[in-house]
């Protein structure tokens, strides 16, 4: 039976409805928390994408590019990433998406940084990805409906620590994860064992490493330029088959 449309959105759209709701929720308890309460549900948060960043980054072990580690091949594509990324000065510009977005809304308070930090949470990971081809490929969202759980929760606590700019991640959601979804069958051609894939497993990796970083930032321990990282990516496999290649 041919998929519809419907079908191969629908983890993506639950996700969107779940981050909606989250924030609504988070506005409705924003003020009415003590701040020493809405600061544990922010440290709550942080510390879970701690745990769930070091998991991804575990990937790393299964990576391996020839006679590489996977854990090298990791850090030559964080760190060529993240120097595109500045050059490219991304951070600035995912920022400068939330401030334009907040202009057109008349948001106020931390309404940039709650984008930011929702979109970064929200879209990178392996659930992303491998949820996104899933449910593209068959119609399947129970890999997106968990994410959707997990990001609902997240948005209660961000919302009530940053405001409603952490609502305006589903934009990003929608995009990301709808376009890989669309875009599922022309994936799967070149990825035909997404799970087992090595340069999944280092993209993988790399994105775990990334969430290490937004779950610093949730903390407050220091500022870590997340979106500058994005472009190793999509360097990842092109690391991983250069070294493969040179092996």
């Amino acid at each position: 039976m041919e998929l519809t449309l419907l079908d191969r959105l629908s983890g993506t759209l639950a996700n969107a409805l779940t981050v909606l709701l989250g924030t609504a929720l988070g506005l409705a308890l924003r003020g009415r928390l003590p701040e020493g309460m809405a600061r544990i549900l922010v440290q709550g948060v942080g510390l879970t994408t701690l745990f769930l960043g070091l998991s991804m980054a575990a990937a790393l072990g299964g990576a391996r590019g020839g006679a590489i580690d996977g854990v090298v091949l990791g850090l030559i594509a964080l760190v060529l990433g993240g120097l595109l990324g500045e050059w490219w000065r991304l951070e600035e510009g995912l920022e400068g998406i939330g401030e334009r977005v907040k202009r057109a809304v008349r948001g106020g308070g931390s309404f940039t940084e709650g984008f930011v930090a929702a979109s970064l949470l929200f879209c990178v990971g392996p659930m992303t990805l491998l949820g996104s081809i899933q449910n593209g490929l068959t119609g399947d969202p129970s890999l997106l409906l968990l994410k959707a759980t997990l990001d609902g929760l997240s948005a209660i606590a961000l919302t009530s620590s940053f405001g409603v700019g952490v609502g305006f991640s589903v934009l990003v959601i929608l995009t990301y994860q709808g376009g890989v979804a669309l875009l599922a069958g022309t994936l799967a051609q070149a990825l035909p064992d997404p799970a087992a894939d090595p340069r999944v497993l280092l993209a993988t990796g790399v994105g775990g490493l990334m969430v290490l970083g937004v779950g610093i930032n949730l903390l407050g321990l220091t500022r870590v330029r997340v979106a500058s990282f994005l472009p190793a990516l999509l360097l990842a496999p092109l690391v991983w088959w250069l070294a493969d290649l040179l092996s």
